[in-house]
C-alpha cells in the first residue's frame, strides 16, 4: 500500500475511524461525510505533503490531494473497511434534504466521469485520425474503437446504477440488475408492452439515467420495508427477488416516465434562457466564474445538466465548451504570472501549477495560486468570458465531455465549423488571461506606497506601514485566543480582537464599504491603498438573524475614520449566550510584509490597534 502512512495520518486528523460516516472521491478530492466536524484537524490536514488544500462547506468535508486521488481512495477503503463501499450509518446529525440530495448525486456522478471522459477522449482522437485518412470511419478498426465510445452512453443506466445505489446503501448488483432489465430489448424503447393490464408508455432508457436514479431511491425504501416485515431467516433468500418484482413495475409504469420529464423539463429550461436570454451569456458567465465556485466546492453541481443534455440532445451546448476554456484560461493566468514573477520559488510555483491547468487539473493552481493572490480569478473572468462569449456568439457544442485534449471530439458528424470556432474559443481564453494575468501582476509587486504614511527604519531598509484605528473601545484580546478558528488560525488574516466595553462601532479607516453582511454583524472596508479590512462583531453571531444589530452605511457608501458604522446592543448578545469580541482582520494580509497588533491591553477608536507593514 503506497499511501498507506498517508491515509492512516488523515484518518486520524480527521477524528478517527468512528468519526467517518462515508468518503467518496471526484477527480482530485476526497470528500468526507464526518459525524462531528469539529474533530477535524483541518490546519495539520494542510500541513500533509500530499495535501494541496482542505474546503469545508454545506456538502462535504473536502481533502484536495491531486490526480493521485484514484490510487489513495481504495487503500483508505481497505484500511476503513469499507469494502470499495461508503459507510452511512451511525450518524447523530439529520442532514438537510438538499444538501444530502447534493452530496449524494455529485459524489455518485463522480466515480462515471472517468469512463465518459475516456470515451469522450476517444471520440476525438477518432475524429482526428478519421480526418488524416489513416483510419476510414467505415473500417472495421474505427467501428471496434467507436464501439467503446457508443457502449459508455448507450449503458449509463448501469454506470450510474453502481455508484448511486453505494452512496444509498443499496444493494448494487439488485440496482444493476434492474438497470440491465431496463437496456434489455424486451423493454428499451418496446411499444404496446403492459404489465398486468397496465399499459406502459414507449420509453427509452439507454442513454438515460433519471429513471434508474428514481428507480434506486425507490428500491431503498422496498429494501427497508421488506427488512422490517420479513422474517430474518427468510429475508436472504426472498428479498431480493421481492425487491425486484416491486422494484421493476413501478419503475416501468411510473419512474420511466417520470425521469423523462424531469429530463425534458431540464432542456424546456435550458431553451427557454437560450430563446430568451441566449446560450452564449451562461456560456460566458460559467468560463468566467467556475473557478471561483470550484473553490467553495460547488463545482459538481453541473453534471446532471450536462449529463441529461448529452442523454437527450446527443450533445451540450453551454458546460463542455465552457470547462474547456475555463481551464484553459486557468493555465493563461499563471502563465502571466510566470513571466511578470522574478523570484525562482514563485516562477516555479506558477509554471508547475500553469502545466497542470493545462492537463485539465485546475485545483493546484486554484488553491496554491488563485487563493493566495486572488486577481488570477478576475484574469479568468477576463480570458474565460471572452472566450466563452466568442464560443456561445457562435454556438459552439461538445458532442462528448471532455478536457483540452478532447478538442477533435467538437468535429462530431463532420462539424469542422464547429471545431475551428472552439480552437478560436481556447485561443481566446489561453491569451485574454495570460495578458490579463501579466497586466494584474502580483500584488506583493504593487506600488501601494501611501501618500500619508509614516517610514519605519528596519535595519536601513526604509519601508512603509498603514496605520488602522481600533474600532471600538474595550480590552485587547490576541487573535489566537478568539474562540473562533477561522480566526485564531488567522486562515481569514492577521488581526486582533477587543472585549468591547460600549455598543458603538466606527470605522477605523478612511474607505469604501465594500461588503456589508444582511445580518449587520459583519462589515467590510476597503481603503484607497487597497489595504481590505474585516470587522466582525461577536462568535457565531449570525444566528441571532441582526437581532440586537443596526447599521449607519450601506454597501458602496464613503466613510472616514471615527464614522459610526455599527450598533451591536452588546448585553443583548450576552444575555442570548454569545461572545460579543469584536474582531479586527487585514483579509488581504498575504500582500502585505506584515500586519502587526497593538501591545496595549486597552483601546480605543482614537487609539491605533493595528500596524499594516507595507
Amino acid at each position: 500500500m503506497k499511501y498507506q502512512e498517508f491515509c492512516n495520518q488523515l484518518i486520524e486528523l480527521v477524528g478517527g475511524k468512528e468519526n467517518i460516516q462515508s468518503v467518496a472521491n471526484c477527480m482530485t478530492r476526497l470528500r468526507f461525510k464526518l459525524k462531528d466536524r469539529s474533530l477535524a484537524k483541518t490546519e495539520k490536514i494542510k500541513e500533509l505533503p500530499d495535501v494541496i488544500d482542505v474546503v469545508s462547506n454545506d456538502v462535504a468535508y473536502q481533502v484536495i490531494i491531486g490526480t493521485q486521488v484514484q490510487d489513495i481512495r481504495p487503500e483508505m477503503n481497505q484500511i476503513l473497511g469499507l469494502s470499495g463501499e461508503d459507510k452511512h450509518s451511525g450518524s447523530g446529525e439529520k442532514e438537510k434534504f438538499v444538501t444530502m440530495a447534493l452530496r449524494i448525486l455529485s459524489e455518485s456522478m463522480g466515480p462515471i466521469l472517468v469512463p465518459i471522459m475516456s470515451a469522450g477522449l476517444l471520440a476525438g482522437i477518432l475524429s482526428l485520425i478519421s480526418l488524416t485518412g489513416f483510419v476510414s470511419a467505415e473500417s472495421s478498426t474505427y467501428l471496434i474503437l467507436d464501439a467503446i465510445r457508443q457502449s459508455v452512453f448507450f449503458f449509463l443506466p448501469v454506470l450510474i446504477a453502481i455508484p448511486f445505489a453505494r452512496q444509498l446503501g443499496v444493494n448494487e448488483y439488485l440496482a444493476v440488475t434492474v438497470a440491465l432489465t431496463l437496456m434489455s430489448d424486451t423493454i428499451n424503447g418496446a411499444k404496446g408492452l403492459d404489465f398486468l393490464g397496465f399499459n406502459l408508455p414507449e420509453t427509452t432508457y439507454s442513454n438515460s439515467f433519471f429513471p434508474i436514479i428514481l428507480s434506486i431511491i425507490f428500491m431503498k425504501y422496498v429494501t427497508k420495508a421488506l427488512e422490517k416485515i420479513m422474517p430474518k431467516a427468510l429475508q436472504y433468500f426472498f428479498n431480493p427477488v421481492l425487491i425486484l418484482i416491486v422494484t421493476l413495475p413501478v419503475t416501468l409504469i411510473l419512474f420511466g416516465p417520470l425521469g423523462t420529464y424531469i429530463g425534458d423539463g431540464l432542456n424546456f429550461i435550458f431553451e427557454f434562457i437560450g430563446n430568451t436570454f441566449g446560450n452564449w451569456m451562461v456560456l460566458m458567465l460559467y468560463a468566467a466564474l467556475q473557478p471561483f465556485l470550484i473553490t467553495i466546492g460547488a463545482g459538481n453541481f453541473i453534471i446532471p445538466i450536462f449529463m441529461n443534455s448529452y442523454a437527450t440532445m446527443g450533445y451540450d451546448p453551454v458546460f463542455t465548451p465552457a470547462w474547456i476554456i475555463s481551464d484553459i484560461a486557468v493555465c493563461g493566468a499563471v502563465l502571466g504570472y510566470f513571466f511578470r514573477s522574478k523570484d525562482k520559488k514563485q516562477k516555479q510555483l506558477f509554471g508547475t501549477t500553469a502545466f497542470s491547468a493545462f492537463m485539465g487539473v485546475t485545483e493546484p493552481a486554484l488553491y496554491g495560486v488563485f487563493v493566495k493572490y486572488r486577481r488570477p480569478y478576475i484574469a479568468v473572468m477576463i480570458g474565460g468570458g471572452l472566450g466563452g462569449l466568442f464560443a456561445g456568439l457562435m454556438k459552439v457544442v461538445g458532442y462528448a465531455p471532455v478536457s483540452l485534449f478532447g478538442l477533435g471530439s467538437f468535429i462530431g458528424e463532420n462539424n469542422y465549423r464547429n471545431f475551428y470556432m472552439m480552437l478560436i474559443a481556447v485561443i481566446i481564453g489561453f491569451i485574454g488571461a495570460l495578458v490579463a494575468g501579466f497586466i494584474l501582476g502580483i500584488p506583493a509587486d504593487d506600488k501601494l506606497e501611501a501618500k500619508t504614511t509614516e517610514p519605519i527604519e528596519n535595519d536601513a531598509e526604509a519601508v512603509t506601514k498603514l496605520l488602522i484605528k481600533a474600532p471600538v473601545k474595550g480590552k485587547n484580546v490576541a487573535l489566537s485566543n478568539v474562540n473562533d478558528k477561522a480566526f485564531s488560525s488567522s486562515a481569514l488574516g492577521k488581526g486582533l480582537g477587543i472585549e468591547p466595553e460600549e455598543d458603538t462601532i466606527t470605522a477605523p479607516v478612511n474607505g469604501e464599504v465594500v461588503s456589508l453582511f444582511p445580518t449587520n454583524h459583519a462589515i467590510g472596508i476597503k481603503t484607497e491603498y487597497g489595504v481590505e479590512i474585516l470587522i466582525h462583531i461577536g462568535i457565531n453571531t449570525v444566528e441571532l438573524d441582526g437581532k440586537y444589530f443596526e447599521t449607519f452605511v450601506k454597501q458602496g457608501d464613503k466613510v472616514s475614520v471615527g464614522d459610526k458604522i455599527l450598533k451591536a446592543d452588546m448585553s443583548g448578545i450576552r444575555s442570548e449566550g454569545y461572545d460579543p469580541v469584536v474582531i479586527t482582520v487585514i483579509t488581504n494580509t498575504a500582500d502585505y510584509l506584515d500586519v502587526l497588533p497593538s501591545s496595549d491591553s486597552d483601546l480605543n477608536s482614537k487609539e491605533d490597534c493595528l500596524t499594516v507593514v507595507v
